[in-house]
């Protein structure tokens, strides 16, 4: 209780909650615009349901592996080595989850480009599968930004309270953002390829991050918000001529 009557009253701790609440909050964008993208290829009515589902699994994963702190940070010490290269746990995993975004991202984009139609005769069992696939595959992508965001919270503070409410702070951002995020997407198809090409971008950031060659997040960042700002200049310029087009009408 003293501990955190301490921290509560240091302002280096306030200071070191703030900024890592942004920082895993910016951290929960990637895995939200997958959740996102994966959760729109749902019926309808499962759609809330799984978002929710995977966020809160991202809670779960995020505070489990807050607990054991001690194995986190043995997952960036080197286990094996590779043409004089060595690879920690943590490379791994990011090399691993970059390469399943790519699959998943580059899949999404040819069946937007050439969708296959559906047969009549699977559709319930396709609907099933598909739902518990989706789970599946965000319980995967959680593990792999669940890892990232907890090792970035250790190398910013060394209090543990102060991990527990960031991560859940950025956690409910994440449910807050969801439902209007996922439907945001939904309803602008442009929006939908240029999400996948994040996709792509993160999943290259996350096999660079895991060869050992560090890429700036601002940088990351910064692409994703110019390319967002050119496509709303875009949304805005075709909704502009297509008021104009019904007023000549």
């Amino acid at each position: 209780m003293d501990y955190l009557l301490q921290l509560a009253a240091s302002p280096t701790a306030w200071v070191a909650l703030a900024t890592l609440v942004v920082m895993e909050i910016v951290l929960g964008i990637d895995n939200l615009i997958f959740i996102s993208i994966l959760t729109n290829k749902l019926p309808l009515h499962n759609r809330q349901r799984a978002r929710r589902i995977g966020i809160g699994m991202a809670l779960i994963l995020r505070l489990g592996l807050l607990s054991t702190i001690a194995f986190i940070v043995q997952l960036t010490a080197p286990v094996i080595e590779i043409l004089g290269h060595a690879f920690s746990w943590k490379d791994m995993i990011l090399i691993a989850g970059g390469l399943f975004l790519l699959w998943k991202a580059t899949t999404e984009i040819h069946h937007s480009m050439d969708p296959a139609p559906e047969d009549p005769k699977t559709a319930t069992s396709t609907v099933t599968l598909g739902f518990a696939a989706a789970i599946g595959q965000i319980l995967m992508l959680d593990m792999v930004f669940s890892i990232d965001s907890i090792i970035t919270a250790v190398g910013m503070t060394e209090h543990l309270p102060i991990m527990v409410i960031a991560v859940v702070v950025s956690v409910l951002v994440m449910l807050l953002a969801a439902d209007p995020l996922a439907k945001f997407i939904n309803d602008n198809p442009t929006v939908v390829m240029l999400a996948l090409g994040f996709l792509i971008m993160i999943g290259m950031t996350l096999i660079a991050e895991g060869f050992g060659a560090h890429v700036p997040k601002g940088y990351v960042y910064a692409a994703m918000a110019f390319s967002a700002s050119i496509e709303v200049l875009n949304m805005m310029s075709r909704r502009a001529r297509q008021k104009r087009l019904a007023t000549e009408a």
